[in-house]
């Protein structure tokens, strides 16, 4: 129980305590995947759309990022520097940042990068906040208060780490 929560005087009670807390003991183990899970598949779809066969983009991509996506700062917009650069490492990112989610691994630091993205993505495209963005960064930001949870490589490791430590 926490500072906040009342003792219960009455066997009733003592069992709604007690039925709240195993529902957020359930809710503590779920939530962190489910979240890991839910921003990464967005992520992971755009990024499979980037690639036109092994380490290629396809010239969709290039062509977006080198005419189309523009960033819209003070109310001008603006042409991307270097767009192939740009487009490779988003291509890149959009794969390996979404597959380190899932695994659980460096989960913190993917989350951040997603955070990133998405904040670079609303200034591509700012009527996308309401629909996407504002829901990208929620989960990106909840999974890095949270951290990876129970389910994942990143307790391992840790796990790992620490019982030789001792």
């Amino acid at each position: 129980m926490n500072q906040y929560t009342v003792q219960p005087t009455s066997r009733f009670g003592l069992l709604i305590v007690s039925a709240t807390e195993k529902i957020a003991e359930v809710g503590r183990v779920l939530a962190p995947p489910l979240m890991r899970i839910a921003l990464a598949l967005p992520f992971f779809r755009s990024g499979l759309t980037r690639w036109d066969g092994f380490l290629s983009l396809s010239p969709a991509t290039l062509f977006l990022f080198e005419n189309q996506f523009k960033v819209h700062l003070f109310g001008s917009a603006y042409a991307f520097p270097a767009p192939d650069l740009i487009a490779l490492l988003v291509a890149v990112a959009e794969i390996v940042l979404p597959v380190l989610l899932v695994l659980g691994l460096a989960c913190r630091f993917a989350a951040l990068a997603l955070l990133v993205m998405t904040g670079v993505i609303q200034l591509v495209f700012p009527d996308g906040w309401a629909n996407f963005h504002l829901y990208w960064a929620s989960l990106a930001v909840g999974i890095m208060a949270m951290g990876p949870g129970a389910l994942s490589l990143d307790r391992l490791i840790n796990r790992q780490f620490y019982s030789r430590v001792v």
